[in-house]
């Protein structure tokens, strides 16, 4: 409704003693102040409070701050779950500036990418990703040439890691993380930002046009996020939760603030193993955490020494980054884990549709109520409007669960927009509505059901690969004359990437079981590892009467192959 000649009841105006700028910051402030000797975090051998862990945050800051970063700036961090990447969510946005979380599974000339992009002031790296940091600081000197101002370099130590990585940082002169807050104050007057529309964190998406895009979160959105992740969940004060997903996904869904506002204990697992995930419910009594289906594979599929069955305690699980299949949460289920099916994006801060349980669901089959919590749902408590819209009309489709429209979201946790890319803004926002390009159908009780993606993403063990990019690296390999990637079935990570190939004239005589090694090898050695095609079919590509390449017959192609085999290494 327009507001144009609105009039409220009163003319109150907004003062400090009812008006702030929403932010999760202040969830740290209270967690300590009222748990201030709970554990906090929990990484091997190291324990701290919350106490401790806010005092750790606040020497962040300080130490940022007394460096000139602030407002404007960006600091960047490549890490896995340790923490110093849950300190950072905290300590960065204190001191004004933004969080730009980056995916370790990423190589060199990406993250040199999104560096220069975002102008990150400092960066912080764990010891093992070091020569990662190294490499890509070395691509852009090399880009930039006498123009190049070098970030400051922070490494961070693991006590669970070899020191050898550490070492080789800090024999050249790399200052160490605990080195650097101790040049800090514990007790730092940190300032809510002047507005909540102020950025809080930096996230890229994988690149499914020629460049990552930088997605732009602001405090309000991760503020209402935080809130409604414990409420959609039912997770109660006092959770303890595992880190199993990513703190570099969408800023760990948001979780990196939320277990703040619960004052719960984050468990941080390095690596995440299905023995490391089952030892760690039994250890600390875990009660959440978050996984693509992937994950969820590997922790049905475990073997019985790797298990800790039947479980002390129902364990609660969300899952998003793919339409999990009803087989997996069937299995989850019996082993007596409790999932909840969530579906979202960098862009809408993590999952913002839910697959609501309804009790009525509870007389049903086992197998039908996988069938039914395999869908994506309906809207987040804070998300204010979700529709499938058809896109030629950009009219809400019929709630038949036949007809196949794009999501379409609006609302206060969606992206402020994308960092320097007007015209990807004036796309994704067309309409006054943010454009998913996920393709779904809407049943009769208006839970929404993902039947495609667009511009033919490859989720990969709940990862994003742009099959675009993956074509453009086979097409430069020596014998390829043309190349189409599509999704093939993967035992383990669900999809992963297949290439079909023409080869070049002199070619097809060739040793085709050797040439596919070498095309794999040589996208190796210009991609993350994750998007390197581990099956490669040569043939002609089907094709449309103008030229255009077939990819729906050659996804049936793929899938009729069937998945690609578990490694038995």
């Amino acid at each position: 409704m327009a507001a144009t000649n609105f009039r409220d009841i009163d003319d109150l105006p907004k003062i400090p003693a009812n008006y702030t700028a929403l932010t999760p910051l202040w969830f740290l402030d209270r967690a300590a102040a009222v748990h201030p000797t709970r554990k906090s975090l929990i990484h091997g051998s190291r324990e701290y409070t919350w106490r401790q862990t806010y005092e750790r945050c606040r020497r962040l800051a300080s130490a940022l701050a007394d460096r000139s970063i602030g407002p404007g700036s960006t600091v960047a961090i490549i890490a896995p779950n340790t923490p110093a990447m849950y300190e950072a969510h905290f300590g960065v946005p204190m001191c004004g500036a933004v969080l730009n979380a980056v995916n370790i599974r990423l190589n060199a000339p990406t993250i040199a990418f999104l560096l220069g992009h975002s102008q990150s002031a400092v960066i912080m790296v764990d010891q093992e990703f070091f020569p990662l940091a190294e490499e890509s600081l070395r691509l852009m000197e090399e880009k930039a040439g006498s123009s190049f101002k070098r970030p400051l370099l922070i490494v961070i130590s693991d006590h669970t890691c070899p020191p050898e990585s550490l070492h080789r940082a800090l024999s050249k002169g790399v200052i160490e993380y605990e080195d650097f807050l101790g040049t800090g104050d514990p007790n730092y007057q940190w300032e809510t930002p002047a507005d909540e529309w102020q950025s809080i964190a930096l996230g890229y998406t994988s690149g499914t046009t020629a460049s990552p895009k930088g997605v732009v979160l602001h405090h309000r959105g991760a503020y209402l996020m935080a809130l409604s992740n414990p409420l959609i969940w039912g997770m109660q004060e006092g959770s303890v939760y595992l880190w199993t997903l990513p703190m570099f996904h969408c800023n760990g869904w948001c979780f990196t603030w939320a277990t703040a506002a619960l004052s719960g204990t984050n468990i941080c697992l390095r690596q995440v193993t299905a023995k490391e995930v089952y030892s760690s419910i039994a250890k600390y009594n875990v009660t959440h955490f978050c996984a693509a289906p992937v994950v969820l594979n590997t922790i049905v599929n475990a073997p019985q020494e790797d298990t800790i069955l039947p479980l002390p305690h129902t364990v609660h699980v969300m899952t998003a980054g793919a339409a999990p299949p009803p087989s997996v949460l069937y299995s989850m289920n019996q082993k007596g884990f409790r999932v909840t099916h969530t579906y979202g994006l960098s862009e809408t801060y993590g999952p913002s549709t839910v697959c609501a349980w309804k009790p009525e669901w509870d007389s049903l089959p086992p197998e039908t109520q996988a069938k039914l919590n395999a869908r994506q749902g309906v809207r987040y408590i804070g998300m204010e409007e979700l529709d499938v819209i058809d896109t030629l009309t950009g009219k809400p489709v019929p709630a038949d669960g036949k007809t196949a429209g794009e999501i379409v979201f609006r609302g206060n946790m969606v992206m402020k927009g994308y960092l320097k890319n007007p015209e990807a803004n004036k796309e994704t926002f067309a309409g006054g509505w943010f454009h998913s390009g996920d393709i779904a159908v809407k049943h009769p009780d208006n839970y929404i059901e993902i039947k495609d993606r667009s511009k033919d993403i490859i989720i990969s063990g709940g990862e994003n690969i742009s099959s675009v990019e993956v074509e453009n690296v086979v097409y430069h390999h020596p014998a390829v004359l043309e190349a189409s990637v599509v999704a093939r079935p993967d035992e383990r990570w669900q999809e992963s990437p297949c290439a079909f190939v023409t080869l070049k004239s002199g070619y097809e005589k060739h040793d085709q079981g050797k040439l596919a090694q070498d095309i794999m090898k040589f996208c190796r050695e210009k991609l993350p590892s994750y998007w390197v095609p581990k099956s490669v079919v040569f043939g002609p590509l089907p094709k449309t009467a103008t030229g255009k390449i077939q990819k729906h017959v050659l996804r049936t192609k793929a899938k009729e192959m069937g998945p690609v085999p578990r490694s038995r290494l």
